[in-house]
């Protein structure tokens, strides 16, 4: 059998679906001290600019830079397989040779040049790592076919499965067998080639939840014998990659939720429900990946007006200071994209759209200049400000004395609402700039999808 039949992983995998009470809170020290505050942003580089280029990208650097971005993370851009590919370009995610570069977005040279170039502005680079699957054309396929895994039935190679091993319609890949040690240090050495060779600062590992948890914990001790500094995203919310040594993992449910709440009109007393369940759950310093919007979510689920409508800031501005989250932001958010982006031909984004920077840039500075919004268990506790109306949402964050109040409301309309619970300060409005009073209870209002975020004291 292909990755399930390991005893241990089979265990954690069925905790999945019945999680024990309380995750073990061992001191996870690894996390690197320069995420303690960062953000990231994911770069699409085949629909960014016209040309669709590292080179054509690299322009933009400075303008990223300038709005506040602290860390890149790359979408695959390595080879993509031929066979069985979907589209004219394929998909991203169907790796022909993990140490190999997409000729169609330049040339070693130039992703060196753009990696250098973002490291001499400041900027981290993570890259999108693949470890489910392969293109059919991988060259493992002929020279180690041991390295896939065979249906038992038909002793054929399958196609992709998701990370509870069920089949799927993802034809353009074929899936790797972890229970083959040669691939699964094949593997490690891909990972570590581009540490050394393009000093990677970090992966975000597509589908992490479809290998071990041994293989986990003993690659990322290998990596990081290499690089301490090296940070580690998990696209899964399988608590159990925290004690793999995983930094971060994928807040998909809080994404669904906020949809919910933003764009259907659920009660905001669901995000509580899901708060509680995560401090169950999870470390009290893993971090959790908070967006508005992603690859995934923008090319299969539609834009981001088509699932919140109004509510795309002040979403954002929850993502953005919430407990334990580090915000995300995705190509051509910036300008509201108001498109889904086909995932398998060139489809650039428009950049003519009135630009939304100066409100990404003041969001992500609460990140950088804000104690109590840093990220893990750096940051500050979260206490939840009551009200009496089901679309707003309230709540401080605080450390020493740095407070951060925020106030969001998710309706279409205006509302003032009563509160308690908030911390009684003089205030700045952290938008505007303008000196607030907040009593710990009475009224306010807030505009139709509004925010309110306050700030007080030492950062």
């Amino acid at each position: 059998m292909k990755k399930l039949l390991n005893l241990a992983a089979a265990v954690l995998f069925l905790a999945s679906c019945s999680q024990p009470e309380k995750v073990v809170d061992a001191p996870h020290e690894f996390h690197p001290e320069w995420t303690k505050n960062a953000n990231l942003y994911e770069v699409n580089i085949r629909q960014y600019t016209p040309e669709g280029t590292f080179a054509a990208f690299q322009t933009h650097l400075p303008r990223l830079r300038e709005m506040g971005v602290d860390v890149l993370w790359f979408m695959p851009f390595q080879p993509i397989g031929v066979k069985n590919r979907k589209g004219t370009l394929g998909s991203y995610y169907s790796i022909q040779d993990y140490r190999g570069v997409n000729p169609e977005f330049g040339t070693e040279e130039d992703l060196h040049n753009l990696i250098n170039a973002a490291h001499e502005l400041g900027f981290k680079v993570m890259m999108d790592w693949v470890p489910n699957h392969t293109a059919w054309d991988h060259p493992w396929m002929t020279e180690s076919p041991d390295f896939y895994y065979h249906d038992p039935e038909t002793g054929l190679v399958t196609n992709g499965r998701d990370d509870h091993n069920n089949p799927t319609d993802w034809t353009d890949v074929a899936e790797l067998d972890y229970e083959n040690p040669a691939m699964m240090e094949a593997q490690r050495q891909d990972m570590l080639y581009w540490i050394d060779n393009y000093q990677i600062d970090g992966f975000r590992v597509d589908m992490a939840g479809g290998q071990t948890q041994d293989y986990w914990t003993e690659t990322i001790q290998h990596l990081r014998a290499h690089n301490p500094e090296i940070f580690m995203l998990a696209e899964s919310e399988y608590y159990y990659l925290h004690e793999c040594r995983f930094d971060m993992t994928y807040g998909w449910e809080f994404h669904h939720l906020l949809n919910n709440v933003a764009g259907k009109g659920q009660d905001v007393a669901t995000i509580d429900d899901y708060l509680a369940r995560q401090a169950k759950d999870f470390p009290a310093d893993g971090y959790r990946l908070y967006f508005i919007d992603n690859h995934d979510e923008n090319s299969w689920n539609g834009t981001v007006e088509k699932r919140i409508g109004n509510n795309a800031h002040a979403a954002f501005v929850v993502c953005a200071t919430m407990s334990q989250g580090m915000p995300l932001m995705y190509s051509g958010q910036e300008v509201g994209l108001n498109k889904s982006l086909r995932f398998f031909e060139r489809d650039t984004i428009d950049w003519s759209a009135p630009s939304q920077e100066d409100f990404y840039k003041k969001a992500l500075a609460l990140k950088s200049t804000q104690g109590a919004l840093a990220n893990g268990s750096w940051g500050g506790t979260q206490t939840r400000i009551t009200t009496n109306n089901p679309s707003v949402y309230a709540y401080s964050r605080v450390k020493g004395d740095n407070i951060v109040t925020v106030f969001v409301n998710f309706s279409n309309e205006e509302v003032t609402v009563s509160y308690s619970g908030a911390q009684d300060e003089d205030y700045l409005n952290w938008f505007t700039e303008e000196e607030v009073e907040l009593e710990e209870a009475g009224e306010i209002t807030l505009p139709a999808n509004g925010y309110l975020v306050l700030t007080h004291g030492e950062c």
